[in-house]
């Protein structure tokens, strides 16, 4: 193997983690099919200060509240990971119930339409819907209007990162902060990091990508609210928070793009993991990288939401 496709190597607690989950090298539409049959269960809420209420309608929503918390909460919307093909919006939420718990934030998680059955922007629209609902009850809610975060991890995060780029377009609602987990972000999928991954199995490989992207695209131009790297002005953005490992396909695509913010004169704080594979802080909380990557992101919406964490 040449220095070109070396993978970096995982951080060692994680390796051993990881040689007991059933990696595949590239995903097809068979085993697609397989992973829908199991959706994600709705949170175990037993023992936890959470009040759940559910939204029906053309973007489902589910509501997390903390019981009789005070007006001017803050709000987090978070979009779930899986490739923009997969999970749904009880997927990988105890990352924002966290902040819950730590922070009295309000949680609405939105059931956006996946691919290849909605394509193009249709997955963002759907988010941007979830936003001007809770722009739009937000009295109703108890929370700060100015204090809501888009967050998300993987596909999640990428299409927090085009939600912010649709609502400064669009002029609205406001978002004080994007917090991007991992964020898939560039649909041309050609990075050094994603080419690392290609021709073996790992949590998310450079041929999976390829798949989840030409399902999210149907062969159609894309737009840069679907895969934000092509975007052309990142400026007027939201404060912003990227994270990535380095034993990842997502690493210089998220870099790169924590760099261009920086050079649109925006704000982000970027940390990569040493031997971080995708997503494993959602694998494995209790992983001592995991629970750093945790703490650090706390900390600083923290500070972005001027709470004591």
């Amino acid at each position: 193997m040449n220095a070109s496709t070396a993978r970096p190597g995982l951080d060692p607690e994680l390796r051993e983690l990881l040689s007991g989950l059933p990696l595949v090298p590239e995903l097809t539409p068979e085993l697609l099919a397989q992973f829908r049959l199991v959706p994600s269960p709705p949170p175990d809420l037993d023992g936890r200060a959470v009040e759940r209420r559910e939204v029906s309608g053309t973007v489902p929503l589910s509501v997390f509240s903390p019981p009789g918390h005070p007006a001017g909460a803050p709000a987090v919307l978070w979009l779930h990971g899986g490739g923009m093909i997969m999970g749904d919006r009880y997927s990988q939420l105890d990352i924002p119930l966290e902040w819950l718990d730590l922070f009295g934030a309000v949680v609405i998680s939105v059931e956006y339409r996946l691919a290849p059955e909605a394509i193009g922007t249709t997955l963002v629209e759907d988010c941007y819907r979830g936003l001007l609902w809770v722009a739009e009850h937000a009295g109703e809610l108890g929370i700060d209007p100015q204090r809501i975060v888009v967050a998300g991890t993987s596909a999640g995060g990428g299409l927090a990162a085009g939600l912010a780029l649709l609502a400064r377009d669009r002029g609205g609602p406001r978002i004080a902060a994007q917090m991007l987990i991992c964020p898939m972000l560039d649909h041309r999928n050609d990075t050094p990091s994603s080419r690392q991954h290609s021709g073996g199995p790992g949590v998310w490989t450079h041929e999976t990508n390829a798949f989840a992207w030409r399902s999210v695209t149907g062969g159609e131009e894309v737009s840069a609210y679907v895969s934000p790297a092509i975007a052309e002005d990142l400026s007027g953005l939201p404060t912003a928070f990227i994270d990535a490992g380095t034993a990842e396909v997502f690493r210089d695509e998220d870099v790169a793009y924590a760099t261009r913010i920086w050079e649109a004169g925006g704000q982000a704080e970027l940390h990569v993991w040493a031997g971080g594979c995708h997503g494993f802080d959602a694998l494995f909380p209790k992983a001592r990288l995991s629970i750093a990557a945790r703490r650090t992101r706390n900390d600083w919406l923290a500070r972005i939401l001027q709470v004591s964490p």
